[in-house]
């Protein structure tokens, strides 16, 4: 069962990463990238290494995904500047 669980969160971590950085909307790129952090900190656990896991959870999901959110929220644009169509 856990060979399974390992198995789908290989990919899940690859195509939200892959998200992440292909999303031309900046709140989805965001979100995504909070997301990646979660799914890592999982894979951590899974991994064995839970005080990285919990630094991960932490400053990847946690601390840097709401700086993140704040500066978008500042910014006021969905778009980076340059990829305006």
């Amino acid at each position: 069962m856990m060979l399974l669980f390992d198995l789908l969160l290989a990919p899940a971590l690859l195509w939200v990463a892959q998200g992440a950085m292909s999303r031309r909307n900046l709140f989805q790129a965001v979100v995504l990238f909070i997301a990646f952090g979660l799914l890592l900190s999982l894979a951590w656990v899974r991994l064995r290494v839970p005080d990285v896991a919990m630094a991960e959870a932490a400053v990847s999901a946690g601390i840097t995904g709401v700086l993140m959110l704040d500066a978008l929220g500042r910014l006021g644009g969905k778009h980076p500047r340059g990829r305006r169509r």
